[in-house]
């Protein structure tokens, strides 16, 4: 017959398990950015309601969970209401000199769907435990554009 500790541990024995955020319900931003050396209209200043979904793989935590869900949302929510541009554009100044640089992050890359997927990806991966072994995020940024990883 097994111990009591032997009965108490699934979690221990469960293995990988993969936390969706936002499958059915994304999680939603609203944030400006341009397309500094873009060619079309996406280099003026715009802005867009963003859908995130996050895909976390990891073992399980003590609390039964792969991650906390507020953990998550901490890391997006940063991007909620600010406007994002790539490093050196011109509104850089702008927003400094306005008072509103709070209101900027500024990115290493141009702020494509696809490159604010991977810059959360790595901020979350970041923020998490080493017991999480993969995270996965898609960036919707209108119902014809969506850029991720899974």
């Amino acid at each position: 017959m097994p111990s009591e500790q032997q009965r108490a541990s699934p979690l221990v024995d469960a293995g990988e398990r993969t936390l969706q955020i936002g499958r059915d319900q994304p999680i939603r931003i609203s944030a400006g950015h341009r397309l500094l050396h873009h060619d079309g209209k996406c280099n003026r200043p715009h802005g867009h309601n963003y859908e995130i979904t996050v895909e976390v793989t990891g073992t399980l935590s003590e609390e039964g969970w792969v991650v906390d869900k507020g953990d998550v949302t901490d890391v997006i929510d940063e991007w909620d209401h600010r406007f994002l541009v790539e490093a050196g554009d011109p509104l850089v100044e702008a927003f400094e000199s306005s008072g509103d640089s709070d209101g900027l992050i500024i990115l290493e890359h141009p702020p494509t769907a696809e490159v604010m997927g991977v810059i959360l990806e790595e901020k979350l991966s970041q923020v998490f435990p080493d017991r999480v072994s993969d995270v996965a995020v898609s960036v919707r940024e209108t119902s014809e554009l969506c850029a991720g990883s899974y």
